[in-house]
């Protein structure tokens, strides 16, 4: 029997072609980011560790004060100092953001897993509702929720900016809910006389979670991104309320005067907490990308 490697008669075998080679393919992990941003968690937790001086003290006798050694970051024109501001500041702002992500991701799961099954006219009504909330500006329903409910305080602004940024998680939540409601062990659970609440914390979210993990996150850095935008409007936060936000609605002040410490530090800091949280969120995106088109 003849070998096929052979073409001809004593010639030599002809050679096998290379093997593919496996490539891995690793992203790259926000190692610094997320180390920079427990850095400044900690900073803000422990924030009376790294500072003794009281954020809300007005030191007229050093007002706009530049950094100096008494001083770090300098103080602002009313003559509070800004090192202490920035921890304790910090706290008011990552409050917030963790506050409304975790009510507009409540919000976005009971609303997009009812839809979800729901019949298909309450479907289509309900998503006709979410697209109409989602075509008004978002700044718009802010200022109307928050004139309702008074002058703006840490609990009120969450509550405002949880309920406002929900819909477009909703949207997810509810094609994924659809994907699953018919899966057999959902059904099984309906059949066992498991109801709505029970079908979806123990079957339905743990298999949609990971799908809105990033826009979670996300949710995290767009309210501390609209609690500064207010804040620097002039209504958001009150100056006695120390966060980021309201030490930029100094920056008047600070850009005529030529204080550039009072404007620059706090733009600084938030600038790098959005950079480090939009980097986690993106890694978690791939990584969860990644995981979906493995399986």
């Amino acid at each position: 029997m003849t070998d096929p490697r052979f073409t001809v008669v004593g010639m030599r075998p002809a050679a096998a072609a290379p093997a593919p080679k496996k490539t891995k393919t690793r992203g790259r992990r926000p190692v610094f980011a997320a180390a920079l941003l427990l850095l400044i968690l900690l900073g803000c937790i422990f924030a009376g560790l790294l500072t003794a001086r009281d954020p809300a003290y007005m030191d007229l006798e050093h007002y706009s004060a530049p950094p100096s050694r008494e001083f770090p970051f300098g103080t602002d024109s009313l003559g509070r100092d800004i090192f202490s501001m920035i921890w304790y500041g910090g706290r008011v702002s990552l409050l917030i953001g963790l506050l409304s992500a975790a009510i507009s991701a409540g919000l976005a799961i009971l609303f997009g897993a009812l839809s979800g099954m729901a019949p298909a006219w309450l479907d289509a009504l309900l998503m006709r509702c979410t697209e109409i909330l989602l075509s008004v500006p978002n700044l718009l329903l802010v200022l109307f929720l928050q004139s309702i409910l008074g002058e703006a305080n840490v609990l009120s602004l969450s509550l405002v900016l949880g309920v406002t940024g929900w819909m477009s998680m909703a949207k997810v939540v509810r094609t994924e809910v659809r994907q699953l409601h018919s899966a057999d062990f959902v059904t099984a659970s309906k059949c066992m006389g498991g109801g709505f609440f029970h079908v979806l914390g123990a079957h339905l979210t743990p298999n949609f979670l990971p799908s809105i993990l990033f826009m979670a996150v996300m949710n995290i850095r767009s309210a501390i991104v609209a609690e500064s935008t207010l804040s620097f409007m002039g209504i958001g936060l009150p100056l006695e309320i120390i966060s980021w936000g309201s030490m930029l609605s100094l920056a008047e002040h600070a850009m005529m005067s030529g204080a550039w410490w009072i404007i620059v530090i706090p733009g600084a800091f938030l600038v790098v907490t959005l950079l480090c949280v939009t980097e986690l969120a993106n890694a978690l995106r791939k990584s969860l990308s990644s995981r979906h088109s493995n399986l």
